[in-house]
């Protein structure tokens, strides 16, 4: 049995944010033969859900890493077999810090986004993201249990992420990790979540090997999945901080069905 993991944006999906026929057609064969397919994104778990049927993928064989790898859902089971939560005074934290800097911070109820207001950057993230949205000026006051992860944005100043995410970076220290999807957004999720440890899990939940998980992506929150992974793969598309962490790199971008067209010839 062999496990991909692969995140979504710039990486399975193309530009139209669709799974393309041809990479369609791989992933059919991929879990015909018995295989894993793991998709892997800083989404929600709804929003994965809404690409994988969309995309018609509806075969035994498909798992859910969501938040960063904070929750772990089995399409098989339904069910989540893992689950990584940000204590709810993190969440009061780090909302005060983010108000600090002037600052769109967001998190997540099971099947919602919460944010503080309406503003420009929940809007803009809804376009791809179709949650409902809670508006709660305190976000904890909408949550009843702690958050998979929450979301820093700024649409026009990546110098505001960054004096963040450099503000709390003491705190932080075995807390949460603090890693960028994009230049737009800042995802904050516990230190013991993350992509890489996802696959981890896993691997060891099935009995496979690192050696057999195969792993793909093109943005910072992907290293430590790559770097996991016994084959780690950044696509041809990935900044180079994200290649250099590679094993492989696609000689086609996400556009072009890159990550199918190296798999098969990997298989």
């Amino acid at each position: 049995m062999k496990l991909l993991f692969t995140d979504l944006d710039g990486t399975l999906l193309n530009n139209d944010s669709q799974i393309s026929p041809d990479t369609r057609a791989f992933l059919d064969e991929f879990l015909a033969a018995g295989n894993k397919l793991i998709l892997s994104s800083g989404r929600p778990t709804d929003s994965v859900l809404e690409v994988k049927n969309n995309a018609g993928l509806s075969q035994p064989g498909i798992l859910l890493s969501c938040y960063n790898g904070a929750q772990i859902y089995d399409c098989d089971s339904r069910r989540t077999i893992m689950a990584k939560r940000l204590p709810l005074s993190y969440v009061s934290y780090l909302q005060e810090q983010a108000a600090y800097h002037d600052l769109h911070l967001q998190t997540y109820q099971e099947n919602a986004v919460v944010s503080p207001a309406d503003d420009e950057e929940i809007r803009f993230y809804r376009i791809r993201i179709h949650l409902p949205l809670v508006v709660s000026p305190v976000l904890t006051d909408a949550l009843t249990d702690g958050p998979y992860k929450m979301l820093a944005a700024s649409l026009h100043d990546h110098s505001k992420l960054e004096a963040f995410r450099l503000s709390i970076s003491d705190w932080s220290k075995g807390k949460i990790q603090t890693i960028y999807s994009n230049d737009l957004y800042l995802e904050l999720f516990r230190q013991d979540a993350g992509k890489g440890n996802a696959l981890r899990f896993l691997c060891y939940h099935f009995g496979v090997p690192l050696s057999d998980a195969y792993a793909a992506g093109d943005a910072q929150n992907d290293i430590s999945m790559l770097q996991a992974a016994g084959t780690g793969i950044a696509m041809r598309n990935a900044p180079d901080q994200v290649k250099e962490a590679a094993d492989l790199v696609t000689d086609l971008d996400n556009d072009q069905d890159g990550l199918a067209r190296l798999m098969q010839k990997l298989l």
